[in-house]
């Protein structure tokens, strides 16, 4: 989550996305970084290099038949449009299971993929920026708490709903690259990342 100075609004989006079958996991990796940078996401490590930094930490195990576990963390952060008082945090901890390689055959090329599981859990956070200017003024400190109600409440409210449906918008587009069941209230658009999963369940399109 977010460094312990700053001050998070709590009980944002949440959920785990799992997967256990025949998958590219550089292809997924590489499709999700993408849809971040189309969302205009970035390091929180490193503001300047952002869309080149990536993993905050990296950790690999290797098992004894050859599989490897692996976990991963990424820590995103973005400013809210039109709404500079706040910034947007997506919390991404991977761990896969039993990792190894696989071959299928696409289109008659055989391809070399990989096996196994993964989980990946994301959690999001708003920071209500202003409140940390208005702590070091002795006059604002006193107001604060009204300056919210009466001016950005509104503003407030109306960007958890976009953060929310942010959050879920980009589950969505997991679990379509992974071929996983989705329950929309919206007609999806097909993605421009094409799925590189082969759930052994699911005939190949």
């Amino acid at each position: 989550m977010p460094k312990t100075n700053i001050k998070t609004i709590p009980g944002f989006p949440q959920y785990k996305v799992k997967y256990k079958d025949i998958f590219d996991f550089k292809e997924f990796y590489t499709a999700l970084q993408e849809w971040l940078l189309e969302h205009d996401w970035m390091d929180t490590e490193d503001k300047e290099k952002g869309r080149d930094h990536w993993e905050t930490f990296y950790g690999e195990r290797l098992g004894q038949d050859g599989s490897k576990e692996i976990w991963i963390r990424w820590r995103m952060l973005k400013k809210a449009p039109q709404a500079a008082f706040l910034t947007y945090y997506l919390d991404f901890d991977y761990h896969c299971l039993g990792l190894s390689g696989a071959e299928v055959v696409k289109e008659g090329r055989k391809m070399k993929v990989h096996k196994g599981e993964m989980e990946l859990e994301v959690k999001g956070f708003i920071e209500e920026v202003y409140k940390q200017k208005f702590e070091q003024d002795r006059f604002l400190k006193e107001v604060k708490e009204i300056f919210a109600k009466r001016i950005y409440r509104k503003t407030l409210d109306q960007r958890k709903k976009e953060f929310y449906q942010e959050a879920y918008e980009l589950q969505n587009y997991m679990k379509q690259w992974l071929k996983l069941k989705r329950y929309l209230p919206y007609e999806e658009v097909k993605s421009f990342f094409p799925s590189q999963a082969w759930p052994s369940h699911l005939k190949e399109e």
